[in-house]
């Protein structure tokens, strides 16, 4: 009885491991894992993904009327700060495109630099702010930190910097005993 469950058991398993090796040599070579894989099925598939790539290059529009972002400084530097000071700057920017500027979104590198930005569809011609805050408290050393933009323009995302060196604060130890 034993022999016969050992038995039934070895060919269960033998069964298994031949149709998950046949799958995956049907994943390896693209082929469909149904019973009625075919060509045909294969062909479907390579055909969708051409169309889904035509698709994708005919929605690009060379001659598109396009937003554009024109910086006047793309880089501050606040020089050496003292830690714990709150450093601020404001970007300012011109739509030079064809098209309204949409910022969809604007994020700091890390939690101590906030930027805020317009909300609203700046038009071509137009100037907008984006405002930048570095809290150097707990940021002792040279900083370099970035604000990535996201916008409706091409390429869609753009991103400004700012450095500063900031002076560490007096060790309280060495402030008891000075």
């Amino acid at each position: 009885m034993t022999r016969r469950l050992l038995f039934s058991g070895m060919i269960g398993l033998a069964m298994i491991s031949s149709s998950c090796d046949n799958a995956a040599s049907k994943i390896r070579n693209g082929a469909d894992d149904s019973a009625s894989s075919s060509a045909n099925t294969s062909n479907s598939v390579n055909a969708t993904n051409q169309n889904a790539n035509q698709e994708i290059s005919v929605k690009v529009d060379p001659n598109a009327k396009l937003p554009e972002f024109k910086f006047e400084k793309e880089n501050h530097d606040f020089g050496t700060i003292e830690e714990g000071t709150l450093a601020k700057y404001d970007f300012e920017f011109t739509n030079t495109g064809e098209a309204p500027l949409i910022i969809s979104n604007a994020s700091g590198s890390c939690g101590c630099t906030v930027p805020q930005w317009p909300r609203e569809p700046i038009a071509p011609g137009e100037t907008g702010i984006i405002h930048v805050e570095f809290n150097s408290n707990g940021r002792p050393g040279n900083q370099a930190k970035t604000v990535t933009l996201n916008a409706n323009t091409v390429p869609n995302k753009k991103i400004l910097r700012i450095n500063a060196m900031v002076n560490p604060k007096p060790k309280q130890a060495e402030e008891q005993q000075g």
